[in-house]
């Protein structure tokens, strides 16, 4: 099977707007591998490609299920292949992209077979990080640094996984991905782009979309999901994402607007070197610098490419 196009990178770098050009160019359908895009009710929080970009090229992935059900990085690979299938089989290029740097490791290199989930242990995890989430962090540094160093203490969801697969098994994450067994036919075979920008550019990129996204709705949306979470009684694990936090913090009256935007910038500019440390780690084809390139002649380079793989 041909290869599949995939790029992938950190937050606000252009990879949307990459993917659009080249499946526009290839006759492609997008794929997102976005562990937050996913879900509906957040699609301004989350930079979903808009409702004129999905109109233009058909995207798969996006805004599909409830924030208040769960979804694992084995299940949404499992989707991924899927989608990729289906779209070869109709004559049509699938894309894969997004930034889920253990979803990309899901489709690439499978996921460790004895992964299991103890209630018990996840609700003490649970407790344990609401009381003190730094704990939690320094205790994943002692026990796998090098999964520590990729891991957002913001990100409670990857932080008690970790911790809880190590009290399930006695071994750190980083040794179930080195010592796993991979079954080939199921995993993907990709041509994959990583796209970066130099620091200060990238920082103005992340608060321009900030902005943008407060002036949006953002605000709006977040009170439409506490409403929903109040009426259906439910728990929405992704409020804890990066901005929809802060954003509660606002509504609640602890910080002002410009504490509320700072905010967001400083953790999303973590949360994007932390996705940075990440795909460092993986193999990658083709590794781009979009600081000083003009958009047209990257994805005529990349199709060209492509054509000949």
């Amino acid at each position: 099977m041909k290869k599949i196009i995939t790029i992938i990178g950190a937050t606000s770098v252009g990879k949307t707007d990459l993917a659009i050009r080249i499946a526009e160019a290839l006759n492609g359908e997008i794929i997102g591998l976005d562990s937050r895009q996913i879900y509906n009710y957040m699609p301004i929080g989350t930079a979903q490609p808009t409702e004129h970009e999905r109109k233009c090229i058909k995207h798969h992935l996006i805004g599909i299920r409830d924030p208040w059900d769960s979804i694992s990085a084995g299940e949404y690979a499992k989707m991924v292949i899927k989608k990729v299938n289906n779209i070869i089989e109709k004559g049509s290029v699938p894309i894969i992209c997004g930034g889920a740097g253990l979803y990309y490791r899901a489709i690439t290199k499978g996921i460790f077979s004895k992964s299991h989930t103890d209630i018990a242990i996840r609700q003490k995890l649970e407790n344990n990080y609401m009381e003190d989430s730094n704990s939690l962090m320094l205790r994943l540094k002692d026990i796998d640094p090098a999964y520590a160093k990729i891991v957002h203490i913001n990100n409670k969801k990857r932080l008690i996984r970790a911790l809880e697969i190590f009290e399930l098994t006695g071994i750190s994450p980083t040794e179930h991905f080195a010592n796993q067994k991979i079954n080939q036919s199921e995993l993907l075979n990709l041509f994959t782009v990583y796209l970066s920008l130099e620091k200060k550019n990238h920082l103005n990129k992340i608060i321009e979309r900030t902005n943008n996204m407060l002036e949006n709705g953002w605000i709006e949306e977040v009170k439409n999901l506490l409403l929903i979470k109040k009426e259906k009684e439910v728990s929405i694990p992704p409020l804890d994402s990066i901005g929809y936090k802060q954003i509660i913090d606002y509504l609640n009256g602890d910080i002002d607007k410009t504490t509320l935007l700072n905010s967001i910038v400083v953790k999303t500019r973590q949360y994007a070197r932390k996705q940075s440390q990440w795909f460092k780690n993986e193999n990658i084809d083709l590794s781009i610098d979009l600081t000083n390139l003009n958009n047209q002649d990257i994805h005529n380079h990349i199709c060209d490419i492509y054509n000949f793989i």
